[in-house]
């Protein structure tokens, strides 16, 4: 069942189009490497550094997950 929005902007739809072209692995393996960076920091006793980048795996994968729908919902 599609969802019916209000017509989106001119700079939705661009950004919608070229991250559509981004494959979705890409997120999940930058989440991957996020944590795991971060895991090597802390190791190394960089706790600030490792707190930093660790909080960076969850963006990744929010994005990897708005390029799934925009993927599989289409856009305008």
């Amino acid at each position: 069942m599609a969802v019916t929005t209000p017509d989106e902007g001119k700079l939705t739809v661009a950004i919608e189009k070229q991250t559509a072209k981004v494959p979705s692995g890409v997120y999940l393996a930058a989440s991957i490497t996020a944590m795991a960076t971060s895991l090597t920091l802390k190791c190394f006793g960089k706790n600030h550094a490792a707190l930093f980048v660790g909080q960076w795996a969850a963006p990744f994968l929010i994005m990897g997950l708005y390029n799934k729908v925009v993927k599989t919902e289409g856009h305008d």
